[in-house]
């Protein structure tokens, strides 16, 4: 009668090819010499073939058994390394990726980070930012910090706020303007808007309303980008409040409709995952210290 396959036999198996005796080999697992035989008559049993050839001086692999010796390899550096994962996670070490804006990490993820890799050495952080591929499905990051909520997929959800935009400009732009009606300002004034590839934002759909049909004075597909041109004075631009502030720029209307939802995003998988949750909790503690500043002007 067959055996059932074992995978523990492996080892057996491993251990024999590189002792090349049965002594040698139970000796390196600290087994006796009879279990590891009948160990090795199990797996035999199960895989129906004869892996190795008995001889005088020892063990020799068969034809099968060398066919199989990589494959054995491989299963054995799989455990390894799930065992060393498992480590990992009960340690609070490894590697968490994150995804996220330019400016999020530049001014609120980044400067943040020391503590946090003060408390948890063996902890890693690779943060992604600007990258509008990452998916978490396929495991591109294993956090995300995002402005639009997901609405599909096995992911675990967490509000971190909102992020506020307003209509600003550089004092030497509305120079120009002096004396003249704020409305006649938005809707005949230049404006520094996102290119073609980000027309689906709040921003630059808002942006397309008060142009009717004109075209942006200038275009850009980043924040910093706009940021540097709206100071630069090159006209009106819609940024978060807390970059215009960077620069001191007016605020010309922060009541635009275009403020959006922070979201942190994990798939399932990891909700529970040590590392990961420590990485998410202090993200989230970040955001709670940051709301006010991220929200208003």
């Amino acid at each position: 009668m067959k055996a059932d396959f074992n995978w523990d036999d492996t080892r057996v198996f491993l251990a024999i090819a590189r002792a090349g005796t049965l002594s040698g080999a139970a000796e390196a697992m600290n087994m006796g010499i009879a279990t590891l035989s009948r160990r090795l008559d199990r797996l035999e049993s199960s895989l129906a073939v004869p892996l190795f050839s008995r001889h005088q001086s020892g063990y020799r692999l068969t034809d099968d058994g060398e066919a199989l010796l990589e494959r054995a390899e491989a299963l054995e550096s799989a455990g390894l390394a799930f065992g060393e994962s498992a480590r990992l996670q009960i340690n609070v070490a490894g590697l968490v990726r994150l995804a996220t804006s330019d400016n999020l990490a530049t001014h609120f993820i980044l400067p943040s980070l020391t503590g946090l890799l003060d408390n948890y050495p063996d902890l890693r952080v690779e943060v992604l930012s600007g990258v509008s591929s990452v998916n978490l499905h396929r495991r591109d990051a294993d956090l995300a910090i995002r402005m639009v909520k997901p609405d599909s997929g096995n992911l675990t959800l967490k509000r971190l706020g909102t992020l506020g935009f307003g209509l600003y400009a550089d004092k030497s732009y509305l120079k120009k303007w002096q004396g003249e009606a704020t409305e006649l300002l938005l809707s005949h004034g230049q404006y520094v808007g996102w290119s073609e590839s980000h027309q689906h934002l709040p921003a630059a759909r808002w942006i397309t309303r008060m142009l009717r049909g004109r075209p942006c004075r200038l275009e850009a597909n980043t924040l910093v980008a706009q940021l540097s041109a709206v100071a630069a004075g090159l006209g009106l631009g819609i940024l978060p409040h807390f970059m215009a502030r960077t620069h001191a720029l007016h605020c010309v209307s922060s009541d635009i409709g275009v403020d959006q939802t922070l979201w942190l995003v994990m798939h399932s998988d990891l909700a529970h995952s040590r590392r990961v949750r420590v990485v998410a909790d202090h993200l989230i503690a970040v955001f709670e210290e940051s709301k006010d500043s991220l929200a208003m002007p």
